[in-house]
């Protein structure tokens, strides 16, 4: 009787045990033997000696005539000169200068790929054949490199479109380096009906053809405040006729170094940084006003903006204190408030597995949370996405120094890995949508 009852309850419990296995039915698009076959296509095309010239040329022509944030009219006109030539149709412009373009059936699902392109106030220290041409403006970003493997996967895509079951959305998006280049395009409507999206970016921390990513929150939310704390000027001699605003803006930043040291959970990483103070212009007089800002930044959105809220709280409290009034400005258009980077669990695991399918399973690496900070991250306030980094150090082709250096460099041995991966997952998607998860 005892046995019976056991083995009953095995067959009611094992069911149950069954549901919470989590599997990704849409890889089998690249396990089965014909998906092999559909590997082997994406890399032959990748891969082909006319492609990979054809990019360099493509990344090369961009190096030279880099643009700043929502001036790509020339990159703009490089993307739709291709784009013709491969009889693409697109959208143009988009957010001004930004060009959207759409591959495959025209019909759900529709999953985007998006490529950065402007480039940064920096001058290049890096001589080669195929330096900058414009004084002070340099793609030290990598972003050069992500329109040509974009335009790659473009190429891959519309060679293989009798494959698509699905509509691929490639977008190419200005002012990345302003923080709102993706806010603009999604006001657009480049997300409409998309169901997911994928971003890459390329980066010196890792050796070249290692992808890296993590799931669920990996990129620091980014904002900056500008604090200004007005008070009764008088001489400082008779500092009782005076209400002190250097005073007041003193307590509030070490009380602002307060939040995060006695505050927060010390294993929630956050970041308040004080970087500007100013204030007077004599040694003996107690000026009227002072002004300070810094930045600010977190992993999760709720850390994020409760930080965010904590700062006023902060400065408006001390700022009262010392019989002053505190005016607390989060900066908008020159350092707008960018959210966490928080990659969907289930597209990072879609592209976890293409990518190792692309790179092998040796070449992906679980990257750490970093506090760098990229627009990207409000695609996926949208939509479900995920964030790569793409490896590209390489000791002998000198690509060692990290973005935004005046001598960053990459390995263009790369473009073919990324214009890959992204094709890659795009194929793949259609399989992935039309599958249920059993949790």
């Amino acid at each position: 009787m005892d046995h019976l009852r056991l083995i009953l309850l095995l067959f009611l419990f094992l069911p149950t045990c069954f549901s919470f296995t989590f599997q990704t039915p849409s890889i089998n698009e690249f396990t089965n033997q014909s998906s092999s076959s559909l590997k082997q296509k994406i890399l032959e095309l990748a891969n082909s000696p006319g492609t990979l010239k054809w990019m360099k040329r493509i990344r090369r022509e961009i190096h030279e005539h880099p643009e700043l944030a929502n001036e790509e009219f020339r990159t703009s006109a490089l993307i739709r000169r291709e784009l013709d030539q491969l009889g693409v149709a697109y959208d143009w412009p988009v957010a001004g200068t930004g060009v959207v373009a759409k591959i495959g059936s025209g019909s759900p699902p529709f999953v985007a790929l998006r490529a950065d392109m402007d480039a940064l106030p920096i001058q290049e220290r890096v001589d080669w054949e195929h330096k900058s041409k414009v004084d002070g403006k340099m793609h030290a970003c990598a972003h050069d490199a992500h329109v040509a493997m974009l335009l790659g996967a473009t190429k891959i895509l519309q060679e293989m479109k009798d494959m698509l079951q699905t509509t691929v959305v490639l977008i190419f998006q200005p002012a990345e380096e302003r923080g709102t280049g993706a806010k603009e395009m999604i006001q657009e409507k480049v997300l409409e009906d998309v169901g997911a999206i994928l971003g890459l970016h390329l980066g010196s921390e890792y050796e070249t053809g290692v992808v890296a990513s993590r799931p669920g929150e990996f990129l620091a939310g980014c904002g900056g405040f500008k604090a200004k704390i007005s008070g009764k000027r008088g001489l400082a001699g008779v500092p009782q006729h005076c209400y002190d605003p250097v005073l007041a803006a003193s307590t509030s930043v070490i009380s602002l170094q307060n939040i995060v040291s006695r505050e927060v959970d010390p294993l929630d990483s956050q970041v308040l940084s004080v970087a500007m103070i100013n204030a007077g212009y004599a040694h003996d007089v107690i000026p009227d006003s002072a002004t300070f800002g810094g930045t600010f930044r977190a992993f999760s959105k709720k850390s994020f903006y409760g930080l965010r809220k904590r700062i006023e709280e902060v400065v408006k409290g001390q700022a009262e204190v010392h019989r002053c009034h505190a005016e607390v400005e989060f900066l908008g258009n020159e350092h707008p408030t960018i959210p966490p980077t928080t990659n969907d669990v289930r597209i990072y695991e879609l592209a976890h597995q293409v990518s190792s399918k692309i790179v092998g399973e040796d070449n992906i690496e679980l990257a750490p949370l970093f506090t760098g900070s990229e627009d990207f991250a409000f695609y996926l306030e949208k939509v479900p996405g995920t964030f790569l980094l793409l490896g590209t150090r390489n000791e002998k082709s000198g690509s060692t120094y990290p973005a935004h250096s005046p001598y960053f460099f990459i390995d263009e041995d790369v473009l073919p890995i990324g214009a890959a991966i992204h094709a890659a997952f795009a194929l793949s998607y259609h399989s992935y949508s039309t599958n249920s998860y059993s949790l």
